[in-house]
């Protein structure tokens, strides 16, 4: 049909088998004029490998329903074109997501009406040199990538180097490189600082490194970490982008990590700034303990004057 509009429902299977919000989304959807195709396969592609997009690239917009991992799933679908991402969220936190489950009329109605602005998300780009190759595999990252110990009982060697200079070298457990997407993320609870999602960075945090100095480090846009995994490591390395593309990778590899030219296009439909998004989906206590206990103690000073007053009537 001449000048349709279509839309992805990106989901998980048994959402889509047994429960009843992902025929309402389409229902309303379709109701609105959208030609709607659901994707439910969640299986993550193998390491490098580039995937066919399961979808035209015409697509007006992608509807996720489910957490974060869900987002991830549809960002491996519309990378590399403009398709922007709207996330409803059916699972816990959902930090990328934009509606809760209980608002989707509203969501689809701003989507109907292109009621929408796009939040443009830095993606980094992974090159990881392999012993001996003449060309590196290449992948990428909305989230985080991370390089930890194959052998659970034994520490990884690691050089950190930044615009190839080196930095440190320790044992640990691994590190993440992180965009500001993914510093709330794995990243957070690995002991790293939250990044805003407008700007230009990566982070690289140490996860429980044998070594005196081995804190966050920052990077601009134009920078770049290589990851080094030493000739004598105790352990291979394992390489895991997103917490879905992975694999092994052995000693003698070198991981270069920087900004990608493209981003990732996320839909916003209620202009909340991330402030009020950090505070709400981690509950952050606005009011510090001290304040607590001063208005705590005036409560009951008050409530002592009020019980004096009315004895005395």
């Amino acid at each position: 049909m001449p000048g349709q509009r279509s839309a992805v429902v990106v989901t998980h299977r048994k959402l889509a088998t047994t429960g009843t919000e992902v025929k309402e989304v389409v229902e309303q959807l379709r109701d609105n004029g959208f030609d709607v195709s659901i994707v439910d396969n969640l299986e993550a592609p193998p390491f490098a490998v580039s995937e066919v997009q399961e979808f035209d690239p015409e697509t007006e917009i992608v509807v996720v329903l489910g957490g974060d991992g869900t987002i991830l799933r549809a960002a491996e679908l519309v990378k590399g074109t403009d398709v922007p991402i709207v996330g409803i969220n059916m699972g816990h936190v959902g930090f990328l997501a934009e509606f809760e489950s209980f608002q989707t009329r509203d969501a689809i109605a701003k989507i109907a009406a292109r009621d929408y602005t796009i939040d443009e998300r830095v993606i980094a780009w992974v090159d990881v040199w392999l012993p001996g190759a003449d060309e590196p595999l290449h992948e990428w990252a909305l989230n985080d990538v991370t390089l930890e110990r194959a052998d659970r009982g034994k520490m990884v060697e690691l050089s950190i180097s930044v615009d190839d200079v080196e930095m440190s070298s320790f044992g640990c457990d691994g590190v993440i490189v992180s965009t500001p997407t993914g510093s709330t993320a794995y990243a957070f609870s690995a002991g790293g600082p939250i990044i805003w999602p407008n700007v230009d960075a990566l982070q690289l945090v140490p996860l429980a490194a044998h070594a005196l100095f081995a804190r966050p480090l920052v990077i601009g846009s134009k920078s770049t970490f290589t990851l080094g995994i030493s000739e004598d490591s105790a352990s291979e390395g394992w390489i895991c982008c997103d917490g879905r593309r992975q694999r092994a990778v052995p000693r003698g590899s070198r991981i270069i990590v920087k900004q990608s030219p493209n981003s990732l296009r996320l839909a916003r439909l209620m202009g909340v700034p991330f402030t009020s998004r950090l505070v709400s989906k981690f509950d952050l206590p606005v009011q510090g303990w001290r304040e607590s206990n001063k208005n705590r103690g005036a409560d009951v000073h008050d409530g002592g004057t009020a019980g004096r007053a009315n004895g005395k009537m």
